[in-house]
């Protein structure tokens, strides 16, 4: 795997279309990542700094991963916000080279010098544990999957800044709501 050639950075405001091409391109025939991404983006859980793009050596955006806020509702009702990755997207044509592991590598990076907790998501349990995802039930935060995905989809990745009390029920903001589910 090589992802020589390829530059990753934060994502510019003019990457959207391109972002949204890929997206839509990488989730096909699933159309609600796309609109998600746009949503998530429009509203305040978006964290700029945490939205990256691999770009290849001709400028074309060919990856993206983006960190958001959402709501860890703790057994008490308080609230903390923690942050969720999703979506990952690689351009088909360059899917095998690293590339999506490289940006989670990276995000994961930038969120490390922030004072966040952690970062959930839900995922392929034979993909994301190489990067250190657990099993969020493993750290007391429970993760509401869609129907179709297995238990261990649920996950989490600790902080430096984590504290053990922080534990609840991940809920996501009205972005998320929008996405149809299958």
């Amino acid at each position: 795997m090589s992802t020589e050639g390829v530059t990753l950075r934060e994502e510019h405001p003019g990457d959207a279309a391109s972002i949204r091409s890929l997206v839509d391109d990488a989730f096909a025939p699933d159309a609600t990542v796309g609109p998600l991404v746009e949503a998530i983006r429009a509203s305040p859980r978006y964290v700029a700094s945490l939205s990256l793009v691999a770009q290849d050596a001709a400028g074309a955006v060919v990856g993206f991963t983006m960190l958001s806020h959402v709501d860890l509702v703790g057994p008490d009702g308080v609230r903390r916000e923690i942050l969720s990755l999703s979506p990952l997207a690689v351009a088909p044509s360059a899917q095998g080279r690293g590339i999506g592991g490289a940006l989670v590598r990276d995000a994961l990076a930038r969120a490390t010098q922030t004072r966040e907790s952690l970062v959930v998501l839900e995922g392929s349990p034979a993909y994301y544990p190489r990067f250190g995802f657990e099993l969020a039930a493993a750290h007391g935060i429970t993760i509401n999957l869609p129907h179709w995905a297995p238990p261990e989809a649920a996950m989490a990745y600790l902080l430096p800044a984590h504290r053990a009390e922080v534990v609840g029920t991940v809920e996501y903001p009205p972005a998320f709501d929008e996405v149809v589910e299958h």
